[in-house]
Formats: C-alpha cells, sequence, structure tokens
C-alpha cells in the first residue's frame, strides 16, 4: 500500500518534470553537522511565482498561492497551468507589506470561505488587515465574493515592516492570527495596541469570552499572549499544542510554545541585541517572562512554520519545519525532546518563505522573492 501510495505521488510529478524543464530532482539532503537525524529526500521544481507568501491545498490537490504584490493564483500541479483569481482589494505593496496569509476556513467544503490578510495604508500610515470572502470557482475566471473585513492591526503606524499576519484555525474554529510590533518595539507591550500580540478570535472575527485580558478594554479582549517581535510562523503539534516561530532582533530567534495570558518578554528581554549595537537584556535576567524554547543565533531569519504528521517521512514525523530565509535553509525541530532541539537542518540554496505539507504526505515548499520556485520534497 505504501508503494501504491507514492506511485500516486510521484504520476502528477512525472508530467509535471516532462512539461516544465526547470524541473531537476536534486538531493538536497546537507545537514548541520551536528544534526541528530538524516532523513533523506529529493526536491523536484515544479513552477515559479513572483514573490509568493503563502499558500493553501484545496481538496483535490490544487494550491492557491498568494503573491505580494497583490495577486492570488489557482494553480493545478498536474497541469501546471495557473490563473488568477479575481476580486481582491488593493493591497500596500512595499518593504514587507503586500499580500500575505491565506487560510481556508474549517468548513470551506460547504461555505467556501477563505481568509486572506494584507497591508493596507491608512491614517497614521500602514497595518495588517484581515478579510474573509467566498471563493468562487464555477466561473470562468474565479473570484472573491462578499468579502467582509474582520481585523486590523491597530493603531496603523510609518513603514512597512514586521506585519507577521500570520493565521491558522484551530480544530475548535477559532482563528488566531499572529501581529508583529511593526519595528516599534513598545506596543508590544502595550495593551491598547494589538501590535506585538498573539490573538485569538471567533471565525467572524469577534472577541472570544474567555481570554485573559477582558477586563483591560476592547483591544485587550483580542490578546492571547503579548511581548512578541515579528512572529511569522504559527503551527499546531500533535498535542494541538500552539507554536510560534519568530524573528528575533540582531540575534535570538525564536520558538515560542504560546500559552494563555503570558508574556514573552519583547523588547525588555531578548536573547538577541538591537541592531544599533544596544544590548538588550537576555531572558534568564528576567524569569516573569515567558522563554523561548529554543533560539538562535547566529539567526536562521524564520518566515513559517508547520508541523510534518506522516509517514511518508518517517524521520519527520510530528516535528516542526521552519522555513529559513537568510539561512536558505529548512530547520527541523523536535519539539517533543527536553529541552527542545534542532534535529537537521535542510541546505535549500534558496530562501525559503512557506512551507505546506500536501494531503499525500509530500511537501510543498515556496521559494522567496522574484520567480521564485514552487518545490515539492519527495522521498529518495
Amino acid at each position: 500500500m505504501k508503494a501504491f501510495r507514492q506511485c500516486l505521488i510521484y504520476l502528477p510529478l512525472l508530467l509535471s518534470c516532462s512539461l516544465l524543464s526547470a524541473c531537476n530532482a536534486q538531493n538536497n539532503q546537507t545537514t548541520t553537522a551536528n544534526s541528530l537525524i538524516n532523513q533523506t529526500y529529493q526536491t523536484q521544481k515544479v513552477a515559479t511565482f513572483d514573490e509568493p507568501w503563502a499558500m493553501a491545498e484545496l481538496a483535490d490537490g490544487r494550491l492557491l498561492i498568494t503573491e505580494r504584490r497583490g495577486a492570488l493564483k489557482l494553480f493545478d500541479p498536474s497541469t501546471l497551468k495557473s490563473i488568477e483569481i479575481l476580486g481582491l482589494p488593493e493591497v500596500a505593496y512595499g518593504g514587507q507589506g503586500g499580500l500575505g496569509d491565506i487560510v481556508l476556513h474549517p468548513d470551506f467544503a460547504n461555505n467556501h470561505q477563505i481568509y486572506l490578510s494584507y497591508a493596507e495604508t491608512g491614517k497614521g500610515g500602514y497595518g495588517a488587515v484581515v478579510i474573509r470572502g467566498e471563493l468562487n470557482l464555477q466561473e470562468k475566471n474565479p473570484r472573491i465574493i462578499n468579502i467582509k473585513r474582520i481585523w486590523e492591526q491597530v493603531p496603523k503606524v510609518s513603514g512597512q515592516g514586521h506585519y507577521a499576519h500570520r493565521m491558522i484555525f484551530a480544530k475548535d474554529g477559532k482563528l488566531w492570527i499572529s501581529s508583529g510590533e511593526r519595528q516599534k518595539f513598545d506596543p508590544a507591550q502595550d495593551m491598547n495596541s494589538n501590535l506585538g500580540k498573539v490573538l485569538r478570535l471567533n471565525d467572524d472575527g469577534t472577541v472570544v469570552a474567555d481570554h485573559p485580558f477582558t477586563q483591560q478594554g476592547e483591544i485587550a479582549k483580542q490578546v492571547w499572549s503579548l511581548g512578541h517581535r515579528n512572529p511569522l510562523g504559527m503551527a499546531f503539534d500533535a498535542k494541538d499544542q500552539l507554536w510560534v516561530v519568530e524573528m528575533g532582533p540582531k540575534g535570538g530567534d525564536e520558538l515560542n510554545l504560546i500559552k494563555k495570558g503570558e508574556n514573552y518578554g519583547y523588547p525588555i528581554v531578548s536573547n538577541g541585541d538591537h541592531y544599533s549595537g544596544k544590548s538588550i537584556p537576555d531572558h534568564a535576567t528576567r524569569p516573569e517572562f515567558k522563554a523561548p524554547e529554543i533560539s538562535w543565533t547566529p539567526v536562521i531569519s524564520p518566515s513559517s512554520l508547520v508541523f510534518y504528521q506522516d509517514e511518508l517521512f518517517p524521520k519527520w514525523n510530528h516535528k516542526a519545519l521552519i522555513g529559513g530565509l537568510s539561512s536558505e535553509a529548512i530547520i527541523v525541530v523536535d519539539t517533543e525532546s527536553k529541552p527542545v532541539r534542532e534535529v537537521q537542518r535542510l541546505n535549500m540554496q534558496q530562501r525559503i518563505r512557506d512551507i505546506h505539507p500536501a494531503h499525500n504526505g509530500s511537501i510543498w515548499v515556496l521559494e522567496d522573492g522574484k520567480n521564485a520556485g514552487l518545490l515539492r520534497l519527495l522521498p529518495k
């Protein structure tokens, strides 16, 4: 059965390779010198996109892929054809801003709702927004209809960095959003702002009653945890625990286990320092703030986070996979070990923007930047 399953995975890719000359299999098995596992794999390039940021997979295997300039593409891996979804709002492209994350509603099969995050301009500067709408795939030119704005960063500020705006649904149907501190430091500790926070909302954007800061104002009602810098990846493990990976300043990238009401300390503490050279006290100096489960100096520049939960790559099963930008890597972390530790590093030789385990056990990977590859990791 396992061999038959792997054949099903390879068939569309064999067609893809015959149609796309750039589809070259590579044996990317480079790991760090202190790797504890060596899961083998091969990489196949399937398509190219312009500054892709995130992806979601439909039940039939087609992918929805966001591009930062404001395009949403529907890509069919079996034909290599890509079409643009119509009806998207205008985005504020520039810096780290533009069209960002995409997730499907848990009941997408019935309500056809998708969620998009993006940067916009407004009074005070720039900020991230989350919308939901219905994806109509029945027309020749698919489009998003019935768009509703359900969340925004408060306040809008100058600059176009650290939006974060990753999203994920929990099994109970609640929507989680990561909100960066927009390179403004202090808002991460300000309960009148939702910057530098991890938020939990109902699927329509309304607040949830059982939150830890409900007595501290309307904005604080959204907040589950605070003291975050630029949380660019969120994922639930097999025990339904939420993990967040975030960029530190100069050093100190973090993987955090998110707990209700906890303060993760930024900018008061960090295992890195300011880019100006000014020192920031380490987490160990302030035990009242929750320390990361693991941190990296030199940095990995994390972009995304998933937990792999399948047998196609047995050594990665139940491991966290982190996309790395400046590290040009996929970092594999064992979150069940004590202490949490990195166990393998895949040398991808390109900045990695997003990772998505496919329904069939293979792994989709998006490179970062212009002419960025859509890759597929397969067993070797």
